[in-house]
C-alpha cells in the first residue's frame, strides 16, 4: 500500500490529507512533506489521518518530529482522526495528551 499526500490551504492553516499506510517505508514521504512546508514558512498544520489505514511507530515518530518542528516556530500541528483503531494507538502511547486531535477537518480549522 502506498501513501498519498494532498495539501490544501484553509482558514490560514495548511491541511495535509494523508491516505494509505504510514509505516517504515512510507513515513519518510510524510516527514519530507512536513519538512518542506516548515521550510516554506508554514507553521500551522492540520494532518488529516481520516483515510489512513495503518500507522506504526515510525509514523508516530514522524508526527512527533513534525510537532517539534512547528513548535520551534510557535506553530501548531493538529491531527484529524476519527478511527478508533488509530485513536487507540495515540491513547496507549500517551500521544493523545501531546496532540490536539479532532474528529473532522472542519473542527480542526475552526479551533484557534
Amino acid at each position: 500500500m502506498d501513501l498519498t499526500l494532498e495539501t490544501r490551504e484553509a482558514d490560514g492553516k495548511t491541511v495535509v490529507a494523508v491516505g494509505g499506510e504510514i509505516d517504515v517505508y512510507t513515513a519518510p514521504k510524510l516527514r519530507d512533506k512536513i519538512t518542506e512546508l516548515v521550510g516554506e514558512g508554514v507553521y500551522d498544520l492540520v494532518i488529516d489521518l481520516s483515510a489512513v489505514e495503518f500507522l506504526d511507530s515510525t509514523g508516530l515518530g514522524v508526527l512527533v518530529g513534525g510537532l517539534k518542528k512547528v513548535r520551534a516556530h510557535d506553530g501548531s500541528l493538529m491531527l484529524v482522526c476519527n478511527q478508533d483503531r488509530l485513536l487507540k494507538i495515540f491513547r496507549i502511547t500517551g500521544l493523545a495528551k501531546v496532540f490536539v486531535i479532532h474528529d473532522d477537518a472542519a473542527s480542526a480549522l475552526a479551533s484557534a
